[in-house]
C-alpha cells in the first residue's frame, strides 16, 4: 500500500466516524477506554469500538486503534492482551502505538496485527525510522516538525508506508511531548489537554481577557 494514498480521519464518536466514512475517508484512527493519548477525552466504548470495526468493514474502509501512550510493566502483564484481544478477533487493521515495549508484546501475543508508529515517537530521521521498521512496524507517523524533504528521504530510505499529517493541532512541543500541557493540565506529558487550542494571553500585571490558559510573565524565566 505504500504507493497509494490514504485519506485518514479521526473518529472520537461513533457519529464522526460516520460522517468521515461519508465524506470519503479511506481509513478512520480512534481511541478506546484504555491507553489512549487523548484518555480523558469521551472514546469509543468496547461495544461502540466492535460496533464501528464491523461498520467500516462493511464499507471497505480501514479503523486502527490508538495504543499510543506509555505503558506500565503492571498494565501490560495484566490487562493489554485482555484489552486487545475482542478487537483482533473483529478484525482490527492495526494499533498505533508508542511505547516499544508494546511493539515488542504485540509481535509476541498478535504476530499478524500491523503496527504503527504514533508521531509521539518523535520520529525525525532514517535512523530511528530503521530500527522501528526491524522491530515490525508497516508504518510510522512522523514528527509533524519535518520538511517535507526529509519526509521524502525516510520513504526513499525505507520500505515503511510513511503516515503524515496535512491538518489539525501542531504542538507546542514535538509531537505531543508536551510539558506544557503537563504543567497545565497536571497530566503525564503522554496525555494531551490541548492547551495550545486554548486562547491565550501573557501580562505581568494580570491577564483581564478572558482565556482558558493564563501564563504570568512575572514568573517567566
Amino acid at each position: 500500500m505504500k504507493d497509494r494514498v490514504e485519506i485518514l480521519a479521526p473518529a472520537g464518536s461513533m457519529e464522526c466516524l460516520k460522517a468521515a466514512i461519508a465524506a470519503g475517508a479511506d481509513a478512520v484512527y480512534t481511541g478506546g477506554a484504555l491507553f489512549g493519548a487523548r484518555a480523558y477525552a469521551h472514546n469509543l466504548t468496547e461495544e461502540e469500538l466492535l460496533e464501528a470495526i464491523d461498520y467500516v468493514h462493511l464499507h471497505g474502509r480501514r479503523l486502527y486503534l490508538t495504543v499510543n501512550t506509555l505503558i506500565k510493566d503492571r498494565e501490560m502483564e495484566k490487562q493489554m492482551y485482555d484489552y486487545l484481544l475482542p478487537y483482533y478477533r473483529q478484525g482490527l487493521d492495526a494499533v498505533i502505538v508508542q511505547d516499544i515495549g508494546l511493539f515488542r508484546f504485540i509481535r509476541k501475543h498478535f504476530p499478524d496485527l500491523p503496527i504503527h508508529a504514533s508521531t509521539q515517537m518523535t520520529l525525525t530521521g532514517v535512523d530511528g525510522a530503521k530500527f522501528l521498521e526491524k522491530e515490525g512496524a508497516q508504518r510510522i507517523v512522523t514528527s509533524r516538525e519535518l520538511s517535507m524533504a526529509e519526509v521524502k528521504k525516510i520513504a526513499d530510505e525505507t520500505e515503511l508506508e510513511i503516515e503524515s499529517f496535512v491538518h489539525g493541532a501542531l504542538c507546542y512541543c514535538y509531537s505531543g511531548q508536551c510539558l506544557f500541557s503537563s504543567f497545565i493540565g497536571g497530566r503525564s506529558v503522554g496525555f494531551l489537554s490541548a492547551v495550545c487550542d486554548s486562547p491565550a494571553c501573557v501580562d505581568a500585571s494580570g491577564c483581564t481577557a478572558a482565556s482558558s490558559v493564563f501564563v504570568d510573565a512575572a514568573a517567566l524565566p
